[in-house]
């Protein structure tokens, strides 16, 4: 059995598909679109496609160590999310050659069903209350909202009560028997995000994520972690257990690793592990499409030290496509009283319409990151 072809897929609103085909007539889809730079993910892609033509696709972890590890220059966010993509396609392709779901490959299912939560209030949180009101109804048992758009260095007492405000009325909506997630996303500063972790922490956040910028002095998060009772998460920047270890020995008790840049199913397994090790639980980010979520899945419901799992279904991003577009089999992601069922199909257990992506792709379309900027004009985080 050997690889005969890889192709890539920019697909609206900020998607790369990957299609894996062999000699047996047998096929695996992965996604890997680092958001903003989905057609620099795709270049990587054909380059590290020259060293899977020709070979055997079953030998995943062998191909993971090569195509990781056999370039001078290694890492980063867009070779790792090329890996992870063609590393999800192996899968696929393994999994369908056998005909068992990929989490049968990975020891079997720990859990029979998998805890997902939905967006609200976009990037510029508002109208957040209703927003949470509409997926309690929905059953949805967890949300997520931005804590702010753009923030000072040093907020005021008036932009700290604001965010305050916002989350209050997402505990109101939801009442105490659901759970809240607040994402600082790295706009708030080293300076300023202790204050407002302490002042959010009365309104019992699920987690908060990202308080400060990935890759920055760790001592600032560990700082934050000692100083609430509140679960502080990080990860969807990080790429290698590498990268996880420092954060975790900061005392971050949720890690997010993202399957679509984290190297695959193959890294985000070992992450995992490593996490355990540590006491801290999987939260996988997937704020992407149903590729990246079906990776998700799978890797939920084999490990032990697994959270909760976010979705895009009506996210912000997705102005000109949503989740199941692409999707030829839509019931594996319906979503029951805010959970998941473990999908039993082969590989990563959804279908993809690839007429429906091809086209896609052909329509084209570029998503980049927003750029902001502070009331005097300087930069601010996204």
């Amino acid at each position: 059995m050997r690889i005969t072809e890889v192709e890539s897929f920019q697909v609206a609103p900020r998607w790369m598909f990957v299609k894996v085909s062999t000699d047996a007539g047998v096929c695996g889809w992965g996604e890997g679109g680092l958001e903003g730079y989905a057609d620099v993910t795709g270049a990587a892609v054909a380059a590290l496609a020259e060293q899977l033509v020709g070979t055997d696709p079953r030998r995943i972890e062998d191909h993971w160590q090569r195509l990781t590890k056999s370039g001078f220059y290694r890492g980063g966010p867009v070779l790792s999310s090329a890996v992870a993509a063609l590393d999800q396609a192996l899968w696929d392709v393994v999994g369908r050659l056998h005909g068992v779901p990929v989490h049968e490959l990975l020891g079997g299912h720990v859990r029979d069903r998998v805890r997902v939560y939905g967006w609200i209030g976009g990037d510029s949180p508002d109208d957040v209350a209703a927003a949470a009101g509409a997926q309690r109804a929905a059953g949805m048992t967890a949300v997520k909202m931005n804590a702010t758009a753009v923030f000072p260095p040093i907020p005021t007492a008036a932009d700290v009560a604001a965010v305050v405000e916002r989350a209050g009325q997402v505990r109101a909506a939801l009442g105490d028997d659901r759970d809240f997630a607040v994402d600082f996303h790295g706009r708030v500063g080293s300076a300023a995000a202790p204050r407002l972790v302490e002042a959010l922490e009365p309104l019992a956040p699920l987690f908060v994520e990202e308080p400060v910028l990935p890759g920055h002095n760790h001592t600032n998060l560990r700082r934050i972690v000692e100083a609430t009772t509140t679960p502080i998460a990080t990860g969807e920047r990080l790429f290698s257990r590498t990268d996880f270890l420092p954060v975790l020995q900061a005392g971050v008790r949720v890690v997010q690793p993202d399957l679509a840049h984290a190297g695959g199913i193959s890294e985000v397994r070992r992450i995992a592990a490593l996490a355990e090790a540590f006491d801290a639980v999987l939260a996988p980010h997937c704020p992407l499409g149903p590729l990246a979520l079906a990776a998700c899945l799978q890797v939920d419901f084999a490990t032990p030290n697994f959270l909760i799992q976010e979705q895009s279904l009506g996210i912000h991003y997705n102005r000109t496509a949503e989740l199941l577009d692409h999707v030829a089999n839509p019931e594996v992601f319906t979503f029951t009283d805010g959970y998941v069922a473990r999908p039993t199909g082969p590989g990563l257990g959804v279908e993809i319409d690839e007429g429906s992506v091809r086209r896609a792709h052909e329509r084209g379309g570029q998503w980049r990151t927003p750029t902001w900027n502070h009331p005097d004009e300087s930069f601010a985080e996204w």
